[in-house]
């Protein structure tokens, strides 16, 4: 697809941004669900199992909103989007929030009237190919046809390195991953270009991934997070904060096994007011004392223990943290204090 439409998509999501009433938090209390927008089926980040329960690195996002606003992870309505349909769903108030491996953009979060709540993952675009392909390295790929996804900043970078690389290509698009995943399996394209995560969570999926590599060229950033939309300051710090509990809660220990025991009062006030045994935090953001610890439950334990759960190196995914580790091990993760 090219860059006209891509921006066409954005001014079309920016028209219905703002039309929207911005008491998010009541509505979703009324509705007694919350309407969280989603991949289409991203093993390890967002899928649906056979029986129709979804689970995820994204997902948990959900799941912890769920639990701090409505005491219930499993008050969530899943609504699958594709590059092309996410933030359409978002701006018409379809959805309550987007969780959907989305990269924050200066077009995205200005243009689109949306407001990026934090960053969950931090990524970058790769390409993979068949072993048998004979190819090292992304500047090899000169001629070659390329699957990718329609109304994406995969897109615009893809374009952005052929181009500065001298490089040529033949697009081949696509509205899903598994739509990509088939197409790529199929032959229809030589190589698939996507976020370097998601390049992961596809070939997991493979009865081969033994033959299939992703090339090491990382060609862009790709600070991928969750967003809502402008205009609603108390939602937007609702599910900001539910963010940064998840990442506060892996700095200071507080884990789904002890967090019933450090819950009842600890020696670190930074504990004590993440988990609402001093002051009264939730009062700003019109929740009660117990928000973040339901978050932490809800989603399954803190931002380590969902990574590990979900895309970690012990899962078919195999990400190592890096720059998803914690600012004290190295990684760019880092939650303002609580306080």
């Amino acid at each position: 697809m090219k860059t006209s439409v891509f921006l066409g998509t954005l001014t079309a999501a920016a028209a219905l941004a703002g039309s929207v009433s911005a008491a998010t938090l009541d509505e979703v209390k009324a509705r007694g669900e919350l309407n969280c927008g989603v991949n289409t089926g991203l093993v390890g980040f967002a899928a649906p199992d056979a029986n129709g329960n979804w689970s995820g690195f994204d997902v948990a996002i959900c799941k912890a909103v769920a639990a701090a606003v409505l005491g219930d992870p499993s008050k969530v309505k899943y609504v699958p989007t594709t590059g092309q349909t996410r933030f359409t769903a978002l701006a018409s108030g379809e959805i309550d929030l987007l969780a959907r491996n989305t990269t924050w953009t200066f077009s995205r979060d200005t243009d689109l009237k949306f407001t990026f709540v934090g960053v969950n993952y931090y990524d970058g675009q790769g390409f993979m190919v068949r072993k048998d392909l004979g190819v090292s390295s992304a500047k090899e790929l000169d001629g070659a046809t390329v699957c990718i996804q329609t109304g994406t900043t995969t897109e615009l970078n893809l374009a952005d390195y052929f181009k500065s690389n001298n490089l040529s290509y033949t697009p081949v698009a696509i509205e899903t991953n598994a739509e990509g995943e088939q197409q790529y399996l199929a032959g229809a394209c030589d190589a698939y270009t996507t976020d370097a995560s998601g390049l992961a969570a596809t070939r997991a999926a493979f009865a081969d991934p033994e033959n299939h590599i992703i090339l090491p060229e990382i060609i862009s950033k790709e600070p991928l997070g969750p967003l809502v939309r402008h205009g609603d300051d108390q939602w937007a710090d609702i599910t900001r904060w539910v963010l940064n509990a998840l990442v506060a809660a892996e700095e200071y220990g507080v884990t789904s096994a002890n967090i019933e025991e450090l819950a009842k009062g600890t020696q670190n006030p930074e504990i004590n007011r993440l988990l609402g045994t001093e002051g009264d935090l939730g009062a700003f953001i019109g929740l009660d004392k117990d928000w973040a610890k339901r978050a932490i439950i809800g989603a399954g334990g803190n931002y380590g223990e969902i990574f590990a759960a979900t895309i970690g190196e012990s899962t078919p995914i195999g990400l190592a943290r890096g720059l998803n580790a914690q600012w004290t091990q190295g990684g760019l993760l880092y939650a303002p204090p609580f306080r």
